[in-house]
């Protein structure tokens, strides 16, 4: 488990802005990513009949249709206990290998920290 008063200010800014979605939006997950800009991109779960995106998924395609060629770190807030291969291939894809995953509980302590490759 990682103290979430450790991380740097814009990795808990992340962590912060992921839960805030998860809550407002009554959905199981919470997802912020930050680009080589320092932009942060904010999403949610999708759960539409026709469209299911996690709010990781989302994020990255939110940062990729504003214009981010690379990430800097990204974060979900979820009970679950990992993030999922293809949250992570997401990040990878434009962040690449190293990128920090910040894995929070719904409380926004921060559980794990993983690369995304």
């Amino acid at each position: 488990m990682t103290d979430s008063s450790t991380l740097d200010p814009e990795d808990r800014k992340i962590v912060t802005l992921a839960r805030s979605a998860r809550a407002r939006n009554g959905v199981p997950e919470g997802a912020a990513v930050r680009d080589e800009t320092g932009r942060t991109y904010v999403a949610a779960t999708v759960a539409l009949d026709s469209l299911k995106l996690s709010a990781l998924r989302t994020a990255v395609a939110m940062a990729v249709a504003s214009g981010a060629t690379s990430l800097e770190a990204a974060a979900v807030v979820t009970e679950a206990e990992t993030a999922s291969e293809e949250d992570r291939a997401a990040v990878r894809d434009l962040g690449g290998a190293q990128t920090p995953v910040f894995l929070a509980g719904p409380d926004g302590t921060v559980r794990a920290t993983v690369p995304a490759g």
